[in-house]
């Protein structure tokens, strides 16, 4: 029950970072799927590709579906939080200079960067 309020909270949070610098399935998704809920890889990088479905991953996501990989109540749980924070992270984007947009986004990818090179 308690995944059923946290994955649309981490589907505003990358929707967040997507309007804000342009990062969410990938970088922000996956790591929290594996890191935090325990799913495999394999499910994690399938149920991300099925929320971008519409139209971008529909093959990708397809693929992953077919080998059991995706879970359909997950990624619709993440989409509905993404959809909301995505206009989030863009407001605030907006309202920023570039400069300090820049540094938001090195920032970002420094962290996701040192957390895969320090972790097993």
């Amino acid at each position: 029950m308690t995944h059923v309020l946290l994955y649309p909270l981490l589907g505003l949070v990358a929707g967040i970072f997507s309007g804000l610098i342009g990062i969410g399935g990938g970088i922000i998704i996956v790591p929290a799927l594996v890191f935090l809920f325990g799913l495999s890889q394999h499910e994690a990088q399938g149920t991300t590709l099925a929320l971008l479905v519409p139209p971008i991953g529909l093959l990708a996501a397809w693929t992953y579906y077919k080998e059991g990989y995706v879970d359909l109540k997950i990624a619709s749980l993440i989409c509905l939080g993404f959809f909301l924070g995505g206009l989030l992270g863009a407001r605030l984007a907006t309202s920023l200079s570039n400069s300090v947009l820049e540094k938001v986004f090195g920032v970002a990818l420094l962290l996701v960067s040192l957390k895969m090179l320090l972790t097993r």
